[in-house]
């Protein structure tokens, strides 16, 4: 299998401006943060990433190893690409907590990442500094959404994931 496709965080106009000024009021944040999680868990995962909750968006599912049960996990995201690296944010809609899967890769980084119907093996890390600065730019531009999400965690600083590839599945 080859790596996951190039998602440019420059394209898709049409659904940046369709869908991401819905997904920005209050009817929208309720489907993404009550919905949409729950449609992704099993349709998303179903389907191998070729369906998901949010039509022409770039979710991909990564599976994690469990930072205390040891246990596979699998938690759909929205990804773009970075070169051959894949970046996904933590931003767990803007809550006052990072996501669960976080603590999962800081603690075991080898991830396998699909969508629609591609996998592959990853390693992932939290970018810091200027390099985290720069992608958090591109994901705001990429999806406004994150940009409230922002002002919506004044205390806490939403971490970036880099995933970088490491092999095929077999």
């Amino acid at each position: 299998m080859p790596k996951l496709p190039h998602i440019d965080p420059n394209g898709a106009r049409l659904r940046r401006r369709f869908l991401v000024p819905l997904f920005d009021t209050s009817a929208g944040r309720w489907y993404l943060t009550t919905l949409a999680p729950k449609i992704d868990a099993t349709v998303t995962t179903r389907t191998k990433g070729w369906l998901s909750s949010v039509p022409g968006g770039s979710l991909l599912l990564m599976t994690h190893t469990g930072a205390k049960s040891g246990l596979p996990r699998t938690t759909p995201l929205l990804y773009f690409s970075r070169g051959d690296d894949v970046v996904v944010m933590a931003s767990n809609y803007g809550r006052a907590s990072h996501p669960a899967w976080l603590a999962n890769v800081r603690a075991n980084p080898g991830v396998t990442l699909t969508f629609r119907g591609r996998t592959g093996h990853y390693r992932a890390r939290v970018a810091q500094g200027a390099e985290r600065a720069q992608l958090w730019a591109t994901a705001k531009a990429y999806v406004r959404n994150y940009a409230s999400y922002e002002e919506a965690t004044p205390n806490r600083e939403i971490q970036i994931v880099v995933c970088e590839y490491s092999g095929d599945t077999e």
